[in-house]
């Protein structure tokens, strides 16, 4: 029997749709299937409303249903892709959106949502060509604009940096009001060796200008959080990156070791999509919210309500991030640190987390933030964020200088492709020319595709560098780290230097050569290498690049004895001391409290300000002066003390050994399958996520290993609980 009045039911639903009355949408989708179930306007729909809901897992199984009776209707698949991308399960969406393209060939918005959904894949050739084909279709502003940002993300990622700032350029000039070409267009200026720090500064600034103004006359005065100068403050950390990511070699130790005596930790997360690494962040701090799909005034609004004293990004203007929710001013004080190595442009934005040498005296005026200096390096590295129990594994210790089994030295660098600009390749060519028999080693994206391979040593060839000296080598994630066993001396990129790459580099033993630059993007070397105590490794001029690379080169001998004690010396440092970075971390926060109240408390009165925070001081609580008690997030919510986490772990050691000596402990390739040996390795885990170096932790690690026949293994961690000891300090990382 045919539903009487389908025109009408049809009319309710689009009638519901104009007036974004989401609920009722979804009762009346629901209706009509009741009434017909094969109700395509209800199909296309009920997953619409869900969505909007953000009931996600309801929506998604809306679309599954209704793709079974309606396999090729192209608006129904690109709604349901749409959220599938929403949801960060691009891998899905792409079968969806490659048959929308063949059903609607001719409509711009199907190549659209197909090049964004190649981004996450890095299917760039694949994203760019759809990019074309969209602005070649596209009719309307909207669809213009969206080609041209879906054109500039894949452009940069193939290496055509000009082109993809163009690209951003021309779609801000068709719709000024769109964030993320302002952010794109920022992000790829980065890469581009013809812009200098002005230039940067002046986009972002330009950014602000835009999105700003409208939303200033409604910013909070936060009066109600004026209280005790020393109150114990909350700290919002606002990222999109709590999964794997490389913010996370930076953030996790201060995550969970932030002085709790003193602050309360939010995490406030932008992405849609968690991993293993999203639950540690969970544990370690006092509170996790998810805040991915809310509009930037919802999300201020979120952070608002959760009485946050201090905001940090740790974004800047990269994907999925929070700058339009920082313009809402979420905060009385917000920080920039992290993710971006330039400035916000948002006066909303009011302290960047910097230091004296990354941005030397002279650097504020490319900011429109005021630079707070740490006295120490901007940043405290932590390396195997994956995998943090990898750390110890015997194939990531540092080995021998590969030059003493090769017979010739080789050069290296695995940074982003798009840093390897035909300035610096010339210039490693020379490098080579001046070490007889040298070879250089380049590892990035796409060199596992033969004509992309060939294409790039074409490149090397013209530029100077003998093709039968190059090895290219295919990025692979489970490959970080032991590429650089391949490597004898790292070779630094210009004016855009390494970052996370250059703290890998240096923990695993290489030397590394950098050029000293001008801002804090060309400076990231220099503040590594002077934290370090190795500024000889630092190249004023072409000529001193070469001179350095050539001096390392010139003894194998004493290059083998530097590799295999740097990583000792530099998880000595201030590169890796979390205990000392967390301390100077929180100092830094009190001191934007103490300036905020003080501005508060006598507006326009600079010497008043002054003088208050001279009052303040003497009332500082005695206890803070001494050194935290590390803790251990065991679960969410659930935070004890470093002591109480040891018991624990005790007790379960010694109830794995009742249950299950040696002898009946059991593995199933190299797994450990026992419940009560499990619950060891788990808290062992945990511990050392919240406590690297922790002698019981490790000893713990070594019994687990031992009891099931894992003699390497146990050795291992046995040696590192060893020298963890003598360092004398367990909270040291």
């Amino acid at each position: 029997m045919q539903p009487k009045h389908p025109e009408q039911d049809e009319a309710r639903l689009q009638a519901a749709l104009t007036a974004a009355d989401w609920p009722l949408l979804t009762r009346l989708c629901r209706h009509a299937l009741r009434k017909s179930g094969r109700s395509l306007a209800a199909h296309r729909l009920l997953g619409f409303s869900l969505n909007k809901q953000r009931e996600f897992g309801a929506a998604l199984k809306a679309y599954q249903q209704a793709v079974v009776l309606w396999p090729n209707d192209a608006e129904l698949l690109i709604n349901y892709a749409n959220v599938l991308i929403e949801q960060a399960r691009n891998i899905d969406a792409l079968p969806l959106l490659e048959k929308v393209c063949k059903l609607r060939p001719r409509q711009a918005i199907g190549w659209i949502k197909l090049a964004e959904c190649c981004y996450l894949l890095t299917l760039h050739d694949k994203g760019f060509d759809a990019s074309q084909t969209a602005a070649a279709l596209a009719e309307t502003l909207h669809d213009r604009v969206a080609a041209l940002m879906q054109s500039a993300i894949h452009r940069r990622e193939l290496g055509q940096v000009r082109e993809a700032v163009k690209d951003c350029e021309t779609a801000i000039a068709l719709r000024y009001n769109d964030p993320g070409n302002y952010t794109n267009k920022l992000l790829f200026m980065l890469a581009d060796p013809q812009v200098d720090a002005a230039q940067l500064s002046a986009a972002a600034r330009q950014y602000g200008a835009v999105f700003e103004p409208p939303l200033r006359p409604e910013w909070p005065d936060f009066q109600e959080h004026r209280g005790s100068p020393w109150q114990r403050l909350k700290i919002g950390f606002l990222s999109p990156d709590f999964r794997v990511h490389s913010v996370m070699y930076f953030v996790e130790g201060l995550l969970a070791q932030l002085d709790r005596r003193q602050f309360e930790v939010f995490a406030f997360y932008l992405f849609p999509r968690d991993d293993h690494v999203t639950e540690r962040v969970q544990r370690h701090a006092d509170h996790f919210v998810p805040l991915a799909g809310f509009s930037p005034q919802q999300q201020a609004e979120a952070i608002r309500a959760q009485g946050i004293d201090i905001l940090i990004d740790l974004a800047g203007h990269t994907g999925n991030n929070g700058l339009l929710t920082l313009a809402h001013k979420a905060a009385p004080v917000q920080v920039s640190w992290l993710g971006f190595p330039a400035t916000t442009g948002l006066t909303a934005v009011d302290y960047k987390f910097t230091d004296e040498i990354t941005d030397p005296p002279g650097a504020d005026a490319q900011y429109t933030e005021q630079l707070y200096r740490l006295p120490t390096l901007f940043a405290c590295y932590r390396p195997m964020s994956r995998n943090p129990l990898w750390r110890y594994q015997p194939r990531y210790q540092v080995r021998p200088a590969p030059a003493l089994a090769n017979g010739f030295i080789t050069f290296g660098s695995c940074n982003n492709l798009g840093k390897l600009t035909d300035e610096v390749l010339a210039l490693w060519g020379q490098v080579l020319a001046a070490v007889p028999g040298s070879r250089l080693l380049i590892e990035g994206k796409n060199l596992d595709r033969p004509d992309f391979a060939q294409a790039y040593r074409d490149r090397c060839e013209r530029l100077g560098l003998p093709p039968a000296q190059v090895d290219l080598v295919a990025q692979r994630t489970d490959n970080q780290y032991l590429t650089y066993h391949r490597i004898d001396i790292a070779l630094d990129p210009f004016p855009l230097t390494g970052g996370t790459t250059t703290f890998d580099v240096l923990w695993m033993g290489l030397p590394i050569v950098s050029m000293v630059g001008e801002s804090f993007k060309s400076r990231m070397g220099v503040g590594l290498l002077a934290y370090l105590g190795r500024t000889e490794w630092l190249a004023e001029t072409p000529e001193d690049y070469v001179r350095i690379a050539k001096s390392l080169a010139a003894d194998v001998e004493a290059l083998n004895t530097l590799r295999l004690g740097l990583r000792g010396e530099v998880e000595a440092s201030a590169l890796m001391r979390e205990d000392i970075f967390n301390h100077h971390f929180a100092e830094g926060l009190r001191v934007m409290w103490l300036q905020w109240l003080a501005k508060a408390e006598h507006p326009n009165n600079a010497e008043a300000q002054a003088q208050a925070i001279q009052e303040w001081l003497p009332q500082l609580p005695e206890e803070w002066t001494h050194a935290p008690v590390p803790g251990v997030g065991l679960k969410p919510g659930q935070r004890v003390s470093l002591h109480e986490a040891h018991q624990r772990l005790q007790d379960l050691v010694e109830k794995a050994k009742a249950a299950t000596p040696p002898a009946s402990a059991t593995t199933t390739e190299h797994q450990i399958t026992d419940r009560h040996w499990i619950a060891v390795t788990e808290l062992a885990e945990t511990v050392l996520s919240a406590v690297p170096h922790d002698p019981l932790a490790l000893a713990c690690l070594a019994e687990v290993e031992h009891a099931h026949g894992h003699t390497e293994f146990a050795v291992t961690y046995l040696q590192h609980a060893t020298q963890a000891m003598g360092m004398g300090s367990a909270s040291a990382a």
